[in-house]
């Protein structure tokens, strides 16, 4: 059964988590969001990350781990937005609505 409230749209966005674990945001809502990735969490347990945004800037946020599946990533429940995290959030996800559900939006870090 799907308990999310806020549609959720497909993205492909590079993110880094806790102590410099990769990530990548797979898909995105207004109040959450899934992180693909190997790291450990538990639920309920608040993590902080940055996501890289299509155009070059990071957006930092936090929330509670609502749901974990060990060794492929956790989806996490927005807590304490800030209006300027809610503007960028709002701005990303207009971004890929706008691009239509065959385009996926996407920021990928460039390693030197």
């Amino acid at each position: 059964m799907d308990r999310r409230t806020k549609p959720r749209l497909s993205v492909s966005l590079d993110a880094v988590w806790g102590d410099k674990h990769k990530a990548r945001v797979t898909n995105l809502s207004i109040g959450g969001c899934y992180l693909d990735t190997v790291g450990e969490v538990q639920q309920g347990e608040v993590v902080g990350f940055r996501i890289l945004l299509p155009d070059e800037d990071w957006l930092y946020l936090e929330g509670e781990v609502r749901h974990h599946t060990p060794g492929a990533g956790f989806g996490v429940q927005f807590v304490d937005l800030i209006e300027e995290q809610e503007e960028k959030l709002k701005w990303l996800l207009k971004l890929t609505d706008e691009a239509g559900p065959d385009a996926q939006i996407s920021a990928d870090l460039v390693e030197e």
